[in-house]
């Protein structure tokens, strides 16, 4: 055997062996077992996260602006009831 099929033939035997391994199966449990929690956490990713805080933010904006024009409407209301004709 040359020595670059004896190295690939070892690293194929390597990975094959590593596939098959107790170790191999724990990590596969393990991402599959955190995987099902985090779906059953009903979490969003950081994209996500941030467009809401932008969103709420615009909504807060625009509800602040509609209260300040239903104060002027109402200060308004009332000087034009004070007012005689």
């Amino acid at each position: 055997m040359d020595r670059p099929s004896l190295l690939q033939d070892v690293q194929q035997r390597m990975t094959e062996l590593l596939r098959a391994s107790p170790a191999a199966d724990i990590e596969r449990n393990l991402k599959a077992m955190m995987a099902q929690t985090f779906q059953r956490m009903d979490l969003v990713t950081r994209e996500e996260f941030d467009i809401q805080v932008d969103m709420v933010a615009r909504l807060r904006q625009r509800i602040e602006a509609l209260e300040a024009r239903l104060a002027e409407g109402a200060d308004t209301g009332r000087s034009a009831q004070r007012q005689p004709d």
